[in-house]
């Protein structure tokens, strides 16, 4: 289940939309006639002008189900699921439609609302998007309808604006992110393709705090285009990236170099070398060679012991 949020200023063109879509049907109307579009759209101003310096007092939700759902609802169903929609949006106490629209192979449905309630109050919008988003999934979890993996199934040639905009995002940061090893390099991967990274600074001091992605006149947040793109999420994967381009790089220097060890220590010396060695053993070994040591030895050994009796007279 998800929810696309609108909120716009014209009660006319909405209602004409939604009402006069081949295949629609009425589920549920509040506080509204549903006679002709005329008496909708006259009902819906006639309300609004209990807040007249509010320009935009429609508010238009269009809820989409998957495919797969389809036998999971009803139009009955999907008129309670509006409802409780409304109710956990906070959307109480004024004027609405609901509309079942047939044009497209999921089942969808319409919601129409008056900002102004029956009160003279402003529904606020504050937060909507975000709250519609927990809304949706809380509500797909708890009716067990269809929950998709990921982005990867959306249909995103039947997006536009900026809903088409964060799914490029989606799209080309993740990419870049099999490749980059660091910030820097993200930064140049996505900028072939017009994004720009803008950085959230901790106020007073250098330390980032959050990252967005902007594309055109349109910005976002990381965390807004998806969870996994937050700025500490990022980096994580972007240090996962460079100690994994370290090893790889480092491997076969190890290889080689104990390739190296174990090739010299297996060199053996040709004929000529072993008969010279053969022959300075020899030399070293014979018995003058062991005499005039021993002499040197023993001249050593007498030098050292008159120079000890002088020092021994000196001090007497």
């Amino acid at each position: 289940m998800i929810g696309k949020v609108i909120v716009g200023k014209s009660f006319s063109g909405c209602v004409r939309y939604v009402v006069q879509k081949p295949g629609a049907e009425v589920l549920v109307a509040e506080g509204i006639r549903t006679e002709t579009v005329s008496a909708m759209v006259a009902d819906f101003n006639l309300q609004r002008r209990l807040r007249p310096e509010l320009e935009k007092a429609v508010g238009h939700i269009a809820l989409n189900w998957s495919a797969q759902d389809m036998a999971k609802l009803s139009p009955t169903i999907m008129a309670e699921r509006a409802k409780e929609y409304l109710e956990r949006m906070q959307i109480r106490n004024t004027q609405y439609l609901i509309v079942q629209h047939q044009d497209r192979m999921h089942p969808h449905l319409h919601i129409v609302y008056n900002r102004v309630d029956y009160e003279g109050k402003t529904i606020s919008d504050k937060f909507q998007h975000r709250r519609n988003a927990k809304v949706c999934r809380e509500m797909t979890v708890q009716h067990g309808y269809y929950l998709a993996p990921g982005k990867g199934q959306v249909n995103q040639e039947r997006l536009k604006g900026a809903d088409k905009v964060r799914y490029e995002l989606h799209d080309a940061v993740k990419e870049a992110l099999g490749k980059a090893r660091s910030w820097q390099e993200l930064e140049h991967l996505i900028q072939g393709k017009g994004i720009s990274i803008d950085y959230k600074y901790r106020r007073g001091t250098d330390q980032v705090q959050g990252v967005s992605f902007r594309l055109g006149k349109l910005s976002f947040k990381g965390s807004a285009v998806d969870r996994s793109l937050s700025y500490g999420n990022i980096t994580r994967l972007l240090e996962q990236n460079r100690q994994l381009s370290q090893k790889a790089a480092s491997g076969p220097q190890l290889r080689q170099g104990s390739f190296v060890r174990q090739q010299s220590s297996a060199i053996v010396p040709s004929s000529g070398e072993r008969g010279a060695l053969h022959a300075l053993a020899d030399t070293l070994l014979s018995p003058a060679a062991v005499q005039a040591d021993g002499a040197q030895h023993l001249s050593d050994y007498q030098f050292k012991k008159t120079k000890r009796k002088k020092r021994k007279r000196r001090h007497l």
